[in-house]
């Protein structure tokens, strides 16, 4: 959303200013409230204590001390919680906000006509209060953040056919419902003081009217965004003229930008993200001068970036990433010198970098020019923006090396530079450690055939102290995994793979307090995987807070997105490497870890039973190694797995049955010449060559039964029958 998310709340600012001094007022009204009205608000009372009754322990509980009003018949109404009267003792304000009111709201709101200002908001309502549209001084309408369904507007019951807001209303926020369908222009036709609706984050379907302008000219804020709204945005919003907010993002809008939408000079922020708009962006769009926000990302926009854009002087935010905008970027783009963020990532724009005076956005906090085609060094104008946070300029085609002068911005949190043609790792490295505050470093596929920087390029490292992510894979960096890496204390993801590292994995690893993501994939390695790896506290509880949603920028992390390190999926990397030995048992205790990856090395021994503690495991691949024995039964526990590979190793015996081994293919087995069951198709003998003196016995016995089973049944019967006879001959001859 814009900066200027205040003018939003602009109508509810002004409703509550009228709440706290009608309040004031009741405090010294002479007269009781009226009987009608303290009897209708004692009915809501009661049905709402009833509804709050109804509800779970756990609601209950917490509603409990919400629901503890003073309301009482003995007390003038207006002194009541939530309630506040006009001079004459009437009732204006219904005002409960998160009182965790739930059920429906069945009173007469007719018996309350001056009625002026309702917020219900933040609570668990499930009908649309009843008589709504009756209530002539109406000013302020709040249910935002209920369980209100339907359609809107709602049907009044019979026989009230008008369903169209009451002329007096000002502000109306039913976001964050469950109203469906499509909204019927009618319910606002009425609604000519109109100044902010927001009907956000529901299920509303079909198009966006435009004719909501005409009978709403004193409309400052619409909010349409997190809805199903389909189709083009048609002309006719140019007819709010006093228009300062429009937001109708996560939709599925589609067309060009209306024509009109460029006149309304009392713009301030235009939010269409997550759409379906086309064409480009027209260059009238400059006239709109008090535009602070822009957000028109994630949409199929094209063409180029107007060329006199600067003339937005007051921008704040400009938001066009994910598009298919092309060309260069347009030198006036640094004069709107308001800029905070700048986001232009996912397009195709390209040039050098360098063309572009960074030193006119002092304001500048975060900057995303990735995946694009910018050529050139990274330029030292953008050293003098002090104010940057989070920089991203990764997936393009830099070259040369990191200025110096980047040890400068004290504030930057997170730098993006992977796959560009960068190079001096050590330099930047040094560089960078003066940035006190850096939290995400990602440096992959940069610095190619470098070597890796050792304890003696930063032996005083006393850097690096709030390190979270260091990622400088796919550089086919040399040398070994360096100990000053162990002082990295916050490090929670470190990404080594696809290099050319050598020797073994030290000890040390094991003992990094935070680290929950491992990745050593392609590399040299050799010997064992350390038992200390097991003691990765971060991968056995997790104590701390793993949350960088306050990072201006989302990340790139095995290709895909993330806005939190803590969605991260936990994991263990360490295949194609030459480690050789068993796997630890250790590895069970870590319980947290999510990927298990010790494929294409030269594991020998059992699986070990213990890896079927790792109860959250959702990928374990142990494939081409020289494992032998049996699968353990007990990873049939693991009921999250499911991707299992222990493919081209030396196992035998059955394959285990039941749980996730259920849905593994004959791929995951393969290459086992002594491993049957199901999956393989393959029969399982009896197990051994030899039996026991006493089994032979048992066997011959077996044997010599079943061959009379194999006697026809005819024959059998004519041979008992000749035993019978001569038992009885023999009877009688002694």
């Amino acid at each position: 959303m814009g900066s200027d998310s205040t003018v939003m709340l602009l109508g509810l600012s002004l409703s509550f200013l009228l709440f706290a001094s009608s309040s004031s007022s009741s405090s010294v009204a002479l007269e009781n409230c009226n009987q009608v009205e303290q009897e209708t608000l004692l009915l809501f009372y009661h049905n709402i204590s009833k509804g709050n009754n109804n509800s779970s322990s756990s609601s209950s509980s917490s509603s409990s001390s919400s629901l503890n009003w003073n309301w009482s018949p003995s007390i003038n109404c207006c002194h009541w919680q939530g309630i506040a009267c006009n001079s004459a003792a009437r009732v204006t304000h219904l005002w409960l906000p998160e009182k965790h009111l739930s059920g429906s709201i069945n009173i007469n709101l007719t018996n309350l006509p001056f009625l002026a200002h309702i917020n219900l908001s933040h609570n668990h309502l499930s009908q649309f209060p009843l008589l709504l549209y009756s209530l002539s001084h109406l000013q302020t309408l709040d249910l935002s953040f209920n369980l209100l369904s339907g359609p809107l507007p709602p049907p009044p019951p019979p026989p009230h056919l008008l369903h169209s807001l009451p002329i007096t209303i000002q502000t109306l926020d039913l976001s964050s419902n469950r109203f469906n369908g499509s909204l019927d222009p009618w319910f606002l036709q009425q609604a000519s003081n109109l100044i902010s609706l927001n009907i956000s984050n529901n299920s509303l379907t079909s198009s966006i009217p435009s004719s909501i302008c005409k009978g709403s000219q004193l409309l400052k804020i619409l909010d349409f965004s997190m809805n199903e709204f389909t189709g083009p945005l048609s002309p006719g919003l140019g007819e709010c003229h006093n228009l300062q907010v429009l937001r109708a993002g996560s939709n599925s809008l589609s067309g060009s930008l209306p024509y009109d939408l460029y006149n309304v000079k009392t713009l301030k922020e235009i939010s269409l993200p997550n759409n379906q708009f086309s064409g480009p962006i027209k260059t009238t769009i400059v006239e709109l001068s008090s535009l602070t926000v822009l957000e028109l990302h994630v949409n199929q926009l094209n063409g180029e970036i107007p060329s006199n854009i600067g003339l937005l002087s007051n921008l704040e935010q400009l938001q066009l990433h994910s598009n298919n905008l092309n060309s260069t970027l347009p030198p006036s783009l640094t004069d709107c010198s308001n800029l905070t963020t700048l986001l232009l990532r996912n397009n195709l724009l390209g040039g050098e970098i360098a063309n572009l005076d960074f030193s006119k956005l002092k304001r500048l906090q975060a900057l995303d020019l990735g995946n694009n085609s910018f050529v050139g060094n990274i330029p030292d104008s953008l050293c003098l923006c002090r104010s940057l946070t989070a920089v991203r300029l990764a997936y393009n085609r830099l070259t040369g090396e990191i200025p110096p002068c980047m040890a400068s911005l004290t504030s930057l949190t997170h730098l993006s530079l992977s796959d560009n043609y960068l190079s001096n790792v050590v330099g930047a490295l040094k560089i960078l450690r003066h940035c006190d505050n850096l939290a995400v470093l990602f440096m992959s596929r940069c610095f190619h055939d470098e070597r890796m920087p050792d304890d003696n390029d930063l032996l005083h490292l006393e850097s690096f102290k709030n390190l979270q992510i260091l990622t400088l894979g796919g550089c086919k960096l040399k040398g070994q995994i360096p100990t000053w890496i162990a002082k990295l204390r916050k490090l929670k993801v470190l990404n080594l793979s696809y290099n050319k590292i050598s020797g073994n994995i030290p000890t040390w690893l094991g003992s990094m307090p935070s680290l929950f993501v491992l990745n050593l994939t392609q590399n040299s390695l050799s010997g064992g995987v350390p038992a200390e790896i097991g003691g990765l506290t971060a991968l056995i509880s997790d104590n701390s807070s793993t949350d960088l949603s306050h990072l201006a920028l989302p990340f790139l992390f095995d290709s895909l997105q993330y806005n939190r390190l803590f969605n991260l999926p936990r994991g263990l990397k360490l295949g194609n490497n030459s480690l050789s030995g068993r796997i630890p048992a250790e590895i069970g205790k870590l319980k947290l870890l999510h990927i298990l990856d010790l494929n294409d090395n030269e594991f020998k021994g059992g699986i070990p039973d213990e890896l079927s503690s790792l109860v959250n495991l959702e990928r374990l691949d142990m494939s081409g190694n020289q494992l032998s024995g049996e699968i353990p039964e007990s990873l049939t526990k693991l009921h999250f797995l499911s991707a299992f590979s222990v493919a081209d190793n030396n196992l035998e015996g059955e394959i285990p049955r039941g749980g996730q081994f259920e849905t593994f293919s004959s791929a995951s087995f393969e290459g086992n010449p002594k491993l049957c069951g199901y999956v393989l198709n393959r029969s399982c003998a009896r197990a051994g060559g030899g039996v026991r003196e006493e089994d032979e016995d048992e066997d011959e016995d077996e044997s010599i039964i079943s061959s009379w089973y194999e006697v026809p049944f005819g024959l059998g019967y004519f041979i008992g029958l000749i035993a019978v006879t001569v038992t009885l001959l023999l009877k009688a001859t002694y």
